[in-house]
């Protein structure tokens, strides 16, 4: 079985459960989940876990996201993207850089968001978009987000090209509405592609049908190993000892092996266990509940 991490290139009109439905058929293999939606519309980089892979699919989620996005002045819509109903229009007279650029940064760093009604949200045990699809409207507590890069990339008449690269969570159709009301005139969506989650860029993605030509040849070239995928995690190396451990089983053991070892020295959530050739073979976690205990996840290994 294929285990590992594939990097797609979604197309429009596609929805991300779609794109794992598909790869599924290409590969004959249940174990295939994504690590983050794009919605339909979008296309972009889409990062899928395979086989045992699947259980790593955490770490991937929390990466930063960065996106291409045009939005178009003055006219706002109930999803906040093009396929909506159009709620609020107005003439766009010249908008200037410096009066986009003076609004952008406003919203840089970190901010309070809405999440849309249109959006996977649960509000009392339901999905947001079911209530709106509805024509129900409830109260939403804002949420906060980081940005930390919003570029303006070209401005022509209402429409406006940015690049934001953002914390997980974000809605950028949002982002976009709400830009567009701080310039006066309301906006939506138009364009969305994702092009970057964390390390991996949608230069390397591989689209649907050089997937299945590479399943014809037997040779899945756009599979990632998950010693590979796993780099941007932080080092923490392994002796033989314990890395023998982790081969037979008795990794459980390494946290409290690590109990000795300076806080300031094991300060992030997560963690890659690595050999001296700095080969990853297992990712040691923090557990959200018990911040002083973590979970050993063992990667596959040979011989």
């Amino acid at each position: 079985m294929h285990s590992g991490v594939l990097m797609m290139d979604k197309p429009h009109g596609m929805t991300s459960h779609d794109v794992v439905a598909a790869v599924r058929r290409c590969l004959g293999m249940r174990a295939v989940g994504h690590t983050g939606t794009l919605d339909p519309e979008a296309s972009g980089l889409l990062l899928l876990c395979l086989g045992r892979g699947t259980k790593f699919a955490r770490f991937f989620e929390a990466l930063e996201k960065t996106y291409w996005a045009v939005m178009r002045l003055g006219v706002c819509t109930d999803t906040q993207d093009a396929t909506g109903s159009v709620t609020r229009q107005c003439d766009v007279v010249t908008v200037e850089k410096t009066q986009v650029e003076t609004v952008l940064a406003q919203f840089r760093g970190t901010i309070q968001q809405v999440p849309p009604m249109y959006s996977a949200v649960k509000h009392r045990g339901q999905r947001l978009y079911h209530l709106a699809r509805q024509g129900q409207i409830v109260p939403r507590d804002p949420r906060e987000v980081f940005i930390r890069r919003l570029e303006l990339l070209h401005v022509e008449g209402p429409w406006v090209t940015l690049s934001v690269t953002c914390s997980k969570g974000t809605y950028i159709r949002t982002l976009c509405e709400d830009i567009g009301l701080a310039l006066g005139y309301g906006a939506h969506l138009q364009h969305l592609q994702r092009c970057r989650i964390g390390p991996f860029s949608l230069r390397h993605a591989c689209t649907l049908e050089r997937l299945q030509q590479q399943a014809v040849d037997g040779a899945l070239e756009a599979l990632l190993p998950l010693s590979e995928a796993l780099d941007f995690l932080p080092p923490l190396p392994v002796t033989t000892q314990q890395y023998w451990e982790l081969r037979t089983g008795q990794g459980k053991m390494l946290p409290a092996q690590l109990a000795d070892t300076a806080p300031q020295l094991l300060a992030a959530s997560s963690y890659r266990l690595c050999t001296p050739s700095n080969t990853t073979v297992a990712v040691m976690h923090r557990q959200p509940s018990t911040p002083e205990r973590w979970k050993v996840y063992q990667l596959e290994t040979e011989g």
